[in-house]
């Protein structure tokens, strides 16, 4: 057991990508513009929900908390990796490493639930439209945005701790390219059966149990639907509905496979493309498809870059 906090002396080595080296180099210039395209994207949905009054509704509200969860998310590895892709030092120190594992957990478990309370909101946009800004009231949207992020954070308060002090043995090298709970529980040199029962279940309860109030709300939102009698109208809630749904999809099709499975029954390599496209290919789409797909993001984004030449010209 004396290896129980040997890690505290000195740095964790990310081995990341380094047994494909001729990849390396192409992953970096891929990830470097995906990152920066990332960072623009969430900004401007930011920038574009708090500045234009027509969006100023809780839908908008709530994505640019998605926006801004997104925007941490990535930043609390993917410049860590561009580091460590773009040299031979792979290293991590065990502050950073400590650091990352709970801004991974805490704020991929506060996302669990964001999406969940968009759903809530779209059930009753599409099902109670008359009472939509009654009941979604500024005191009920921030209050659901709180327990999200208090929710997310206690469940990272629980895990990362319990993870981080898991016995070592002197090993230093995590198999991936960022501190994430199963690789580390992975380099545990005791018998770690108890440990990912608990992360099932914790699982289950914030990964599992959104999953499913997000499934009934569109059952919900499906039926009510198909009894609108206009087809344009019908069109258009589909639409409203889809952009998040979408995200739904992309971002619990990964964290299901990482996280509902034992820490030793995946292939690495398949274990870490698949949270890159978790921590970087999602961030970066989910702008993409709130845009593209919703007329009134267009219309505002017009309405700034027709404003500022207005500026200009004055």
């Amino acid at each position: 057991m004396d290896g129980t906090n040997d890690s505290t002396q000195g740095n964790f080595i990310l081995l990341g990508f380094s047994d494909h080296p001729h990849l390396e180099r192409i992953l970096f210039v891929v990830i470097l513009i995906a990152y920066l395209l990332t960072l623009v994207g969430n900004t401007t949905i930011i920038l574009v929900s708090r500045l234009d009054p027509h969006l100023h509704t809780p839908m908008y509200f709530f994505l640019t908390h998605l926006s801004f969860l997104d925007l941490s998310f990535t930043t609390s590895s993917i410049p860590q990796l561009l580091y460590n892709l773009n040299g031979r030092d792979k290293t991590i120190s065990y502050t950073g490493c400590a650091i990352q594992l709970f801004l991974f957990l805490g704020l991929g478990g506060v996302e669990c639930l964001l999406l969940a309370v968009m759903a809530y909101d779209r059930f009753v946009a599409v099902c109670k439209p008359l009472h939509y800004l009654v009941i979604m009231n500024p005191r009920l949207c921030m209050g659901l945005v709180l327990v999200a992020w208090g929710c997310g954070v206690a469940n990272s308060l629980v895990m990362s701790p319990v993870t981080l002090q898991l016995p070592r043995c002197g090993r230093h090298s995590v198999d991936h390219f960022l501190c994430e709970m199963p690789a580390l529980i992975r380099m545990a040199c005791v018998n770690t059966a108890a440990i990912e029962g608990t992360v099932f279940v914790l699982a289950v309860g914030i990964v599992l149990s959104p999953l499913v109030f997000i499934l009934v709300s569109y059952g919900y939102i499906v039926r009510a639907v198909l009894q609108i009698q206009p087809v344009s109208g019908r069109q258009r809630a589909f639409n409203t509905c889809g952009s998040h749904l979408t995200v739904v999809s992309l971002f619990y099709g990964n964290i299901i496979y990482m996280y509902m499975q034992p820490g030793n029954s995946s292939s690495q390599d398949q274990s870490k493309f698949l949270t890159l496209f978790y921590n970087i290919v999602t961030p970066l789409l989910n702008p993409l498809i709130y845009t593209l797909r919703n007329k009134e993001v267009k219309g505002a984004l017009r309405r700034m870059l027709l404003d500022n030449r207005g500026v200009g010209k004055d």
